[in-house]
Formats: C-alpha cells, sequence, structure tokens
C-alpha cells in the first residue's frame, strides 16, 4: 500500500505542511517512549459516546445512520480493545468548530464527535448522522465528499491512526485532491464503506459496513 505523497500541490495546504528536509528519528527509541507515553481505560469512555444521536436532549436533524466494521492487523487478527474516536460534519456540511464559518446551519442536538472501544473480535459501532458535503476552498468550487474522520490509537499516544471514511458512490471523488492524492485505485476503494442490509436496522437507520486494517488503511498523515 502506497501512502500520499507529503507534498500533492492539488492539496494546496501540504505546500505549508510538507517537510522540506530528511525526517530525523528521535534519539530514544520507540519501545522507550510506549513505556513512558499515556494509556488508555475503559474508564475513560461515556455512556452515550458510541451513539452521536443521543448525547443531547433532542434528535438531531439528518439520516441517521449505523456505522460498524472490525479493526484487524495485517494477518487478519482482531485487535481488541482498541480506542476508536469519530468526528464530522453535520447533515449540512458543517462542523461544530469555531473555525468553520460557511452559512450552514449548526444543529444545537448534534455534536459530531464519537468514541467506543473494539470488542474481542475487534469490532466498533457507532450510531451517527450521515453528514453533508461542504466547502473547503482548496480552489474554484471545491467541495469535500461526505466522510468521517476516523482516529485508532493502541496503548499509547504514539500508536495512532488517522484516516477518512467515505460513502459509496459519491460524485464529488472525482473532484477531490485529498482522495485523489492516494496513487493506487485499489487503496482508495479501501477508504470507501458499503452499504449493508444486515447491519440497517427497519425503519430506524441505513447501516453501513467499514473494516480498518492497520497497515493497509491509508493514514491522514499529512
Amino acid at each position: 500500500m502506497t501512502h500520499p505523497p507529503y507534498l500533492y500541490p492539488g492539496y494546496k495546504s501540504t505546500t505549508l505542511r510538507a517537510p522540506g528536509r530528511e525526517l530525523v528519528m528521535p534519539g530514544l527509541g520507540p519501545d522507550s517512549i510506549e513505556l513512558t507515553s499515556p494509556v488508555f481505560g475503559h474508564q475513560e469512555l461515556g455512556r452515550l459516546d458510541w451513539d452521536l444521536t443521543r448525547q443531547h436532549p433532542g434528535e438531531p436533524l439528518g439520516e441517521r445512520i449505523i456505522v460498524t466494521g472490525r479493526v484487524l492487523d495485517t494477518a487478519g487478527r482482531p485487535v481488541r480493545g482498541a480506542l476508536v474516536e469519530v468526528w464530522q460534519a453535520n447533515a449540512a456540511g458543517r462542523y461544530l468548530h469555531a473555525g468553520d464559518q460557511h452559512p450552514a446551519p449548526l444543529d444545537p442536538n448534534f455534536t459530531g464527535a464519537g468514541r467506543c472501544l473494539t470488542d474481542d473480535d475487534g469490532r466498533y459501532r457507532f450510531v451517527t448522522i450521515k453528514p453533508g458535503a461542504y466547502p473547503w476552498r482548496n480552489h474554484h468550487n471545491a467541495w469535500r465528499p461526505a466522510h468521517i474522520h476516523f482516529s485508532v490509537f493502541g496503548t499509547a499516544f504514539t500508536q495512532r491512526l488517522v484516516t477518512q471514511m467515505y460513502f459509496p458512490g459519491d460524485p464529488l471523488f472525482a473532484f477531490d485532491p485529498i482522495f485523489q492524492s492516494i496513487p493506487d485505485q485499489r487503496d482508495r476503494e479501501n477508504l470507501i464503506s458499503r452499504f449493508d442490509m444486515d447491519t440497517t436496522e427497519p425503519e430506524w437507520a441505513l447501516g453501513y459496513q467499514w473494516d480498518i486494517v492497520l497497515g493497509d488503511t491509508p493514514m491522514e498523515d499529512r
């Protein structure tokens, strides 16, 4: 799997953030870092952190969805007890963030952030609202495809994957330089969830399946 380049001119902010020199490894070895880094425990999770539709007094606006899948290593073994975090825009395509000022409404019943721990089978599960597309001023008439940001932690802050999950059939894929910066078409497809009727719950929510394979899921580290 080939990750996106640090510098991808179509994604304009990489020209400001991409390193201009070779990376320097710290003198402290990774094993020593992991022994002294913070770790996570079950006590860090709230009762409704996994359900982004029930964190406020009222129902959020938009299409309710279930997003679930497994976190696996490259050998296909489940990664148990991993902290999975998500954050996303609301149904109108706006984040609850001071930096997002585009003219779309905020939803008082939707914060757009959640987290859970994987179970013994490596499975995570979130209930949320399908996010909307939004403009991002990277180029003329630039719009991001609908997506959910994912963060997967190991046992320490030094063990973290940050990536994005997209939805099938989005017409904006061809126009999005972040998505297109991934060189291999198969790797791009690894970021697209699949609609799943077995996950879908009647008269309540559509279901999407998306597995995260550590080492094979493209990282958002630019």
